[in-house]
């Protein structure tokens, strides 16, 4: 398997179909989420990214909300943006895929003048988002059945 890989704005509908595609293999197919919570309203407005292979597989996906959209996430502060949705397909895993996905959606937050970016991780894998630069804030909670952290970083 190759290990080239890109990661863009997913601007067109089939783009959008292979995130949510990867949503649904990791999410839904690995973790258990229910899939009628995993699609949400958000999804229609959200900046959404994803990395792919040279020969077009999806390897992974990530959204990020921003403006009124993340202010139910974020305490309402309009320059903050939620990152979410990040899931990266078994076989891409070890690859930097993860990382270079919250790259680019950091770069689209900047793009649009945020200040910092939150994120809801579950707990597993508070190390990763420490390791880009995130601070656990808050207390932990339950989503779709699995404990969470809040998390935030300032760009």
């Amino acid at each position: 398997m190759s290990t080239e890989y890109g990661v863009r704005v997913a601007e067109d509908p089939a783009d959008r179909e292979a995130c949510f595609a990867v949503r649904k293999e990791v999410f839904v197919g690995e973790q258990g989420v229910p899939e009628d919570i995993e699609y949400d309203a958000y999804d229609a407005t959200a900046l959404h990214v994803l990395a792919v292979r040279a020969d077009g597989t999806a390897l992974g996906t990530g959204r990020l909300l921003y403006g009124g959209a993340a202010s139910a996430k974020t305490g309402g502060d309009l320059t903050v943006g939620s990152l979410g949705r990040l899931a990266v397909t078994r076989e891409a895993r070890g690859l930097g895929v993860g990382a270079a996905l919250v790259g680019a959606i950091e770069d689209a937050a900047r793009a649009r003048g945020l200040a910092a970016v939150d994120l809801h991780a579950q707990t597993h894998a508070l190390g990763f988002y420490e390791r880009l630069g995130y601070v656990a804030y808050g207390a932990e909670f339950p989503d779709a059945g699995i404990p969470h952290l809040a998390m935030r970083k300032v760009l």
